[in-house]
């Protein structure tokens, strides 16, 4: 077990980037940084909710295709988990696809450490290695992948995360890794489209416990970055917009209020002003297959549920 840390920390340069996006006449924070320990942890809660279906959904169609799923993967090849988080969705593959290598993609370190900790004990004869890195902006994998054939695995529909045209940037680059190794591909989770009421639900839920994971990146950034939010000024909203076909989580100030920035910075909210902290954007299945087709990948297949509320694609 190796954990490679790729995050190549400026301070300074990342804190400017979050004040300009703050400062912005539509405020907006990337959403990495939902991802402290504490948001982890709330996500994985998230994950358990009656009114989040995603994550259910998919490890359903897994479980009920898992022979098919893995027969189009192949066994033995190099098995890259984008995303990996706990790594408990790459996990359940493993006795299936008894992988040469597992690695661990993800921004949040510790996250990883634990749980390739775990899995070593479990799997002692997989080569397990992390990679901790923001992948959405680098996707160097190199010195840890070798020439034989590999399995990109990006479960849960975190695709939606990018706009379309980054999306299909994103696509680019793996196939390009894929076609550099014969017998390689992608595996990955990707949310339909749906009634709005559903979508609003999944992302709005009655607990507060979607709420509380977009309160907390304030918080996070307040520890990081010495800002002053007041987690109590602000409401979450999740909502759907139709129009371009995804679901935007958003921070409304509850008041006029004064948030101290990084050097002597200062963002004023109006009452009602609001931060844009992330977006999932969901597709059609043809929607996606188009996606795939332009970026390189030719051959495609795709699992679904009964009522195609979720897909899962395999393509290479």
């Amino acid at each position: 077990m190796e954990v490679l840390n790729r995050t190549h920390h400026d301070d300074q340069a990342e804190r400017l980037k979050v004040v300009t996006g703050l400062l912005a006449p539509e405020a907006s924070l990337p959403p990495k940084y939902f991802y402290d320990e504490l948001g982890c942890a709330l996500y994985g809660a998230i994950c358990q909710l009656p009114e989040y279906y995603p994550t259910r959904t998919e490890l359903a169609i897994f479980q009920s295709r898992r022979a098919e799923i893995a027969d189009a993967m192949g066994a033995g090849r190099q098995f890259v988990d984008l995303g990996a988080g706990d790594c408990c969705k790459a996990e359940s593959w493993l006795p299936f696809l008894s992988p040469s290598r597992y690695v661990a993609v993800d921004i949040a370190g510790a996250e990883i450490e634990r749980a390739l900790a775990r899995m070593s004990l479990d799997f002692p004869e997989v080569d397990m290695i992390g990679v901790v890195t923001d992948f959405s902006e680098s996707l160097d994998l190199a010195d840890v992948i070798h020439a034989g054939p590999v399995t990109f695995f990006y479960p849960g529909s975190s695709i939606g995360n990018f706009t379309p045209e980054d999306a299909l940037g994103f696509l680019k680059r793996i196939f390009a890794m894929c076609s550099e190794r014969e017998q390689s591909g992608l595996l990955i989770g990707v949310d339909a489209k749906k009634s709005n009421a559903r979508l609003q639900a999944a992302y709005d839920d009655a607990l507060g416990v979607t709420a509380a994971f977009n309160r907390n990146v304030l918080l996070h950034l307040n520890r990081r970055f010495g800002f002053d939010f007041d987690l109590n000024g602000y409401r979450h909203l999740g909502l759907y917009n139709a129009v371009l076909g995804r679901i935007e989580m958003h921070l409304e100030s509850l008041r006029d209020q004064t948030v101290r920035l990084a050097e002597g910075a200062v963002r004023i909210f109006a009452k009602g002003e609001r931060i844009h902290t992330e977006n999932s954007y969901k597709y059609t299945a043809e929607e996606f297959e188009a996606l795939l087709a332009v970026a390189g990948f030719s051959r495609i297949q795709r699992w679904t549920d009964a009522d195609e509320q979720f897909n899962v694609f395999f393509a290479c």
